[in-house]
Order: C-alpha cells, then sequence, then structure tokens
C-alpha cells in the first residue's frame, strides 16, 4: 500500500496540473479543451499478470522498474488538435519527464484504436524526499472515447459476430468513420 499511495498521490497531482491547464486556457483563451478527467489505479493482481507477461519477478523493485502505467489517466476531448495542444503544454513544463510517446491517432492500432497515449514522470515530494513517479496519460476525442468503450465492452464480453456479422471488420469501420467526420 506503501509503494501504491506514491502512484495514488502521483495521479492526483497530474490530474490537478491538467485541470488547472483546463482552468487557465478558460480564462486566458475562452475556451475549456478538456471534456473530463478519468482516473484508474492498476490493481496489484493486474501488475503481478503483467510483470509475468514481461518475465519479470513479481516483487515490488521489479513493479517499479517495468511497470509505468500503475496510475493513469484518460483525458477527454472535443477535437484532435486538443489532444496535440495538451501534449505540448506539458512537454514544455521543465520539472516534467517524458518517458514516452505512442500516437495512435496518427499510427491507429489495426483494430482501428485512436488515442495519444505517453508516460510522464511527475515529482512528488514525500518525508523521504523527491520522488519522480511515472502516469500513463491517455488523451482521445469523445468520439474516440465512444469507440474504445464499445471496442471493449464487446471484447470482454467474447462477442466477436452477431448474427453474421464481423464485429472486427464493422468496428475497424466505424473508427475510419469517426476519424473522417473528426477531420471534417
Amino acid at each position: 500500500q506503501d509503494v501504491l499511495q506514491k502512484y495514488y498521490a502521483a495521479m492526483r497531482q497530474m490530474e490537478t496540473r491538467l485541470e488547472t491547464l483546463d482552468q487557465d486556457l478558460k480564462l486566458k483563451r475562452s475556451r475549456n479543451p478538456i471534456h473530463h478527467i478519468e482516473s484508474r489505479m492498476k490493481s496489484v493482481p493486474s501488475i503481478f499478470e503483467k510483470l509475468e507477461r514481461y518475465g519479470q519477478a513479481t516483487t515490488i523493485e521489479a513493479m517499479e522498474q517495468y511497470i509505468m502505467d500503475i496510475a493513469g489517466l484518460r483525458v477527454i476531448v472535443s477535437y484532435v488538435e486538443d489532444a496535440y495542444d495538451i501534449l505540448d503544454y506539458l512537454e514544455h513544463q521543465d520539472d516534467l519527464e517524458m518517458v514516452t510517446v505512442k500516437d495512435y491517432i496518427k499510427e491507429p492500432k489495426p483494430n482501428g484504436y485512436r488515442s495519444l497515449h505517453f508516460i510522464v514522470k511527475i515529482p512528488v515530494f514525500f518525508l523521504e524526499g523527491r520522488k519522480n513517479i511515472p502516469v500513463e496519460i491517455q488523451i482521445r476525442t469523445i468520439a474516440m472515447d465512444f469507440w474504445a468503450s464499445l471496442e471493449h465492452d464487446l471484447k470482454y464480453k467474447s462477442v466477436h459476430s452477431i448474427e453474421g456479422i464481423d464485429v472486427g471488420s464493422e468496428l475497424k469501420e466505424c473508427s475510419e468513420i469517426i476519424e473522417g467526420v473528426e477531420k471534417r
């Protein structure tokens, strides 16, 4: 719990930072790019399962070294440009360390999944001093989030075809239609 508390603190600080950025943009540019923010912490069984998949020991040390998405935020925005603007704003904050950026908007996954993912290390101050803790941030539009929620629901219900319909290819086509609407 002590270790997970550090990730929780980092997630809350990152969420506050994003909310502050959104309010600053509202005051200075008269618009809120962030529709809403969702947060989540990976469960201990999920962390251990991921370590096993990576071929690592299920220890706290391995968890801190190899699992970068223990704490996560999903930022839902209205427009694709907002996703890139938020990434740019965060990249210019000198106390944040960008670890990785994966752009599934420009390069969607084969199933049609689109989102901007990145890992950022944020400084958090504890009794024993400052630690830079990783937080995964996913930024997607409302439309991308709708598609991802539908895909997730169908995937975990193990629905692969409904009355002769290939759900996978239908979802891929829907993703492409959504992308076209967003561009328009």
